[in-house]
């Protein structure tokens, strides 16, 4: 293990725990922690010259941890199942259109402002989560390195302006909001969501593994489609 490591990894707990604390107590789209914690993290970092390469142990440590983190999602849709199951069927169409349409969206929008075939490709799956992106970038052309920055900065526009959007268009259903947030913002979104309450949080969480599945599926056969 590399001398700057831990160090790395005690600074990201300590600034992310901190990021916590101020947005609960100053609730803000801007406090959201995830967002907080980005910025003072790479101030910090910069600050003390430590590279994102040096960083990168850090962060790979802590990406393992993702996985017993993304198992702990179940138990709040467990605690909520009732719910889940009498709402399922209209969140299986939700689910769906929400996927094509971001899916669709991206892909239109980059082509309109004239980038590449590459960056078009790398769109397209800036709304699931990032080790379904850098896969599912390979299949259509992509850029897997670009593919999970598009990800990470959609999760945290998502948890930022998503419920302001949601809020704006009068979208109050707990159900609803944890559906859409999930679908396009992914695990950054999801623990935005998360503290607006259990049911958000549960569904929020089911969304997002879902939209990645189907996203893993339909995205080789839709592209070509819609890029032409």
């Amino acid at each position: 293990m590399d001398s700057l490591t831990l160090p790395s990894i005690f600074i990201t707990l300590i600034v992310y725990i901190a990021a916590i604390k101020l947005a609960k107590r100053f609730p803000s789209p801007f406090t959201t922690p995830i967002l907080t914690a980005t910025a003072v993290i790479i101030v910090i970092l910069s600050s003390l010259g430590i590279s994102y390469n040096q960083y990168t142990p850090a962060k790979d440590w802590m990406t393992f941890m993702l996985g017993p983190a993304t198992v702990a999602l179940a138990v709040p849709m467990y605690k909520n199942q009732k719910i889940i199951k009498d709402k399922l069927k209209p969140a299986v169409w939700g689910l769906m259109i929400g996927t094509i349409s971001t899916i669709t969206s991206a892909v239109w929008l980059t082509k309109a402002l004239g980038l590449s075939d590459r960056f078009q490709a790398t769109s397209a799956v800036k709304a699931v989560t990032t080790p379904v992106a850098i896969e599912a970038a390979v299949l259509i052309g992509g850029n897997p390195p670009l593919a999970a920055a598009f990800v990470i900065t959609a999760g945290i526009f998502g948890a930022v302006l998503g419920p302001i959007i949601l809020s704006l268009v009068k979208i109050t259903d707990p159900f609803s909001r944890g559906l859409g947030i999930g679908t396009v913002s992914h695990g950054i979104g999801t623990s935005q969501i998360m503290m607006e309450g259990p049911v958000q949080g549960a569904v929020s969480s089911l969304a997002m593994g879902a939209a990645a599945i189907i996203t893993s599926i339909i995205l080789p056969w839709i592209y070509p489609l819609i890029h032409f």
